[in-house]
């Protein structure tokens, strides 16, 4: 009898599990279905540029100093002018506080750094790429990792990258591949900018502000140390944003032809160009004072300056 009660408990016990099985099946069906699409990257997980606005920064003293560091990025030359050696503002090339997409963007930079740096030959951290600009775009000091400048700046980023993953791909970030540009010319070089750039940028190339057209050479802009004083780079730039509003509409010729002009003026010097790549690969297109001299000599070789490296 006691035999007869067990076997039949036992099919019971069978039958209820087979039962919560079965209905586990039905119930997770949907679940293995969606779960790995969320996963592989669909589109509601595609990285999409939406930065976060100024007004939207939350109260109490992070939200200052986010604030602060927007203030910091907008008018840098006058802020933070004790760190500063020009009439820059980090805004002068991270448009509108580095927010708008062609405008060399920071959306996301949290998610990139540390990160290697060829030209320093270093892991440069977060701080160190915006003490990498202080000292060349601006042609200044560098700012203290522990002022309350530094934390302010970071904050900031931190925000404009809130929700993008760290080691994401982000696809605004400009591309590390060199464009094949056509030979440049400085005479239609000059003729582009006074059609194009004077207005902004004054014909002198003194600027009529940070942020409305600033300097392009001379002593209150970049110094030749600075990523700006590349050719292929200061091209690609002025192409993809230049003039302001009508970005994308000169040809690579002309976008060529203007940056070989302004870089062939005259502007500060960066003491500390024997650092530079130390394992090797520096850019033949960096305009430097030695290749000023050879625009005035009419020896340089502008064909070797836009032709890319296989």
């Amino acid at each position: 009898m006691k035999n007869g009660l067990a076997i039949i408990i036992g099919f019971l016990i069978l039958g209820s599990l087979f039962i919560g099985w079965k209905i586990s099946q039905d119930l997770g069906a949907s679940e293995t279905t969606t779960a790995p699409q969320q996963s592989e990257g669909t589109a509601s997980n595609t990285i999409e540029f939406n930065p976060p606005s100024i007004e939207d920064v939350p109260d109490g003293p992070l939200g200052e100093s986010i604030k602060y560091g927007y203030d910091l990025m907008m008018d840098t030359n006058t802020i933070a002018d004790e760190y500063v050696g020009n009439n820059l503002s980090c805004a002068s090339c991270h448009a509108n506080g580095g927010t708008v997409q062609n405008g060399a963007p920071m959306i996301g930079l949290t998610a990139v750094y540390p990160e290697y740096r060829p030209r320093e030959g270093e892991v440069f951290t977060l701080e160190d790429r915006i003490n990498g600009c202080m000292i060349r775009s601006m042609n200044g000091q560098m700012i203290p990792e522990d002022s309350k400048e530094m934390r302010a700046m970071i904050a900031y980023l931190h925000y404009l990258s809130e929700g993008i993953p760290a080691g994401a791909d982000i696809p605004w970030r400009a591309a590390k591949e060199q464009k094949q540009f056509p030979v440049p010319s400085i005479e239609d070089g000059e003729k582009v900018y006074a059609q194009s750039c004077a207005s902004c940028h004054a014909a002198d190339g003194g600027g009529t502000g940070p942020n409305t057209g600033p300097a392009l050479w001379g002593e209150n802009s970049f110094n030749d140390g600075a990523g700006m004083s590349r050719l292929t780079n200061m091209a690609g730039y002025v192409q993809k944003n230049m003039p302001k509003g009508q970005g994308g509409t000169l040809t690579d010729q002309q976008a060529i032809d203007v940056a070989a002009y302004i870089l062939s003026h005259d502007r500060p010097e960066f003491k500390g160009h024997e650092k530079d790549w130390p394992k090797g690969g520096r850019p033949a297109d960096i305009m430097n004072n030695e290749k000023r001299e050879q625009i005035k000599n009419g020896t340089i070789d502008w064909e070797a300056m836009v032709t890319v490296k296989k």
